[in-house]
């Protein structure tokens, strides 16, 4: 079942579900925005990737409020501002934003966000657009359903 706005909220307020930071109009009718970070990483340019020997080069950046742009095609690995503490019975997956959605940003994660999980998101963002996209720290990049 999935869990809605009061519900989130009642375990924000007890304790159980732990954001960090949290802000109340971050909660929507069954979900639970998040911001984007202010950490990304990208993949070296050149080569290959090579599963059986993770030897690539990834570049770890701080962006600032001025944002980064996301290429045309481009893979970016980021992390959600919010940390987030999820109890021993509760899950959560991943949602991307449909306005981000619309501009050909797609945001993804591993999957489903584990019972127990503490930490901030990873998210795998890449641009379908033939434009680039540019994003900004603190902004809303995806939604976190609970179930």
């Amino acid at each position: 079942m999935i869990l809605s706005d009061r519900t989130i909220l009642k375990l924000i307020r007890e304790g159980k579900l732990r954001v960090e930071p949290f802000e109340e109009e971050l909660v929507q009718c069954s979900s639970l925005d998040l911001r984007l970070g202010y950490q990304i990483a990208r993949y070296r340019a050149g080569g290959y990737l090579d599963v059986k020997n993770p030897s690539w080069k990834i570049e770890f950046e701080t962006v600032g409020d001025e944002g980064f742009f996301v290429q045309p095609k481009e893979f970016v690995l980021a992390t959600t501002l919010e940390f987030v503490a999820l109890p021993p019975d509760l899950t959560a997956f991943v949602e991307g934003r449909s306005s981000l959605g619309r501009l050909g940003l797609f945001i993804e994660n591993a999957g489903w966000v584990d019972a127990g999980f503490e930490g901030q998101l990873t998210l795998e963002l890449y641009n379908a657009n033939s434009y680039p996209i540019k994003l900004y720290p603190k902004m809303r990049i995806c939604q976190l359903v609970f179930a």
